[in-house]
């Protein structure tokens, strides 16, 4: 008589996967390399998590929700839109070229090369990205309308400005960029924004 398959923890493969995907990719990883990474047959996996792609989609949700969650806890918590863009700034160089885990950021890094097979895994990764830029937009506004900004200054183009920045980011911790680098990179982006604070402010 066989005996019962081992039980397994599930946030524990949950995880194993996820930091898997965020190394190599949605695409480049094999359901082999996710079997061996996990330590469950195939068949496990997809009792468990359903779809290879499903299993991407919820390892992505665990990110945004644990290591990626950084930047959505500062723009709530710190009171003022600068003290927000530093601590996103510092805690994104710190998570990006953190020395024992995967680099940069799993959102932007995951799907940016998908074949036409894989175009809604890609499509999916977008949106997010889109609402993180939505998300700083958001505050740049608030700050406006708080007086924290000057009335001129546009918000949606320091939105896309520190997005653009973030996901640059996110490729030169991938790419071994230190930490101390991008630190100093990072006071220089944030000098337009000082720019447009209202007087007294910066």
């Amino acid at each position: 008589m066989a005996g019962r398959p081992r039980e397994f923890d599930r946030t524990d493969a949950l995880k194993k996967a996820r930091d898997l995907f965020w190394r190599q990719g949605f695409e480049s990883t094999s359901l082999s390399e996710l079997v061996a990474t996990l330590g469950l047959a195939s068949a496990r996996i997809y009792a468990a998590f359903g779809s290879k792609e499903d299993l991407f989609r919820e390892a992505v949700l665990d990110y945004e929700t644990h290591e990626g969650s950084f930047a959505t806890h500062a723009l709530k918590e710190e009171r003022s839109v600068l003290a927000s863009m530093e601590r996103i700034l510092e805690q994104a160089i710190a998570l990006y070229t953190q020395p024992d885990g995967p680099k940069g950021c799993m959102v932007v890094a995951s799907a940016t090369n998908c074949s036409s097979a894989n175009a809604s895994v890609a499509a999916w990764l977008a949106q997010h990205r889109k609402a993180r830029t939505t998300s700083l937009v958001d505050r740049f506004r608030l700050a406006q309308q708080e007086g924290e900004l000057r009335k001129e200054c546009d918000p949606q183009a320091l939105g896309d400005f520190f997005a653009t920045f973030l996901h640059g980011l996110s490729v030169q911790g991938r790419d071994g960029i230190s930490a101390e680098r991008l630190q100093n990179a990072a006071q220089s982006a944030l000098q337009p924004l000082k720019l447009q604070m209202a007087s007294g402010e910066n």
